[in-house]
């Protein structure tokens, strides 16, 4: 079994997943990221991961309607 990642204060670490549908969410770093999501490429404590996504995830759309009605 793998060892928990944890930063240097003991805190769980995190990081950054997405979807094909440029969806975020945060996912534990010692854990497999679920089928259907990549790593993003950001790593750090819950608080430090949540604040990344406020920071990049502006259009809370799903790709596929974005596309839809860019093209309408």
């Amino acid at each position: 079994m793998a060892e928990a990642a944890a930063t240097e204060t003991g805190e769980q670490t995190f990081v950054v997943v997405l979807n094909d549908e440029l969806q975020y969410s945060i996912w534990r770093a010692d854990a497999d990221v679920p089928a259907g999501w990549r790593a993003e490429g950001t790593s750090g404590t819950k608080e430090e991961c949540l604040a990344h996504i406020d920071r990049v995830w502006t259009d809370m759309r799903p790709l596929s309607l974005r596309q839809r009605m860019d093209a309408s």
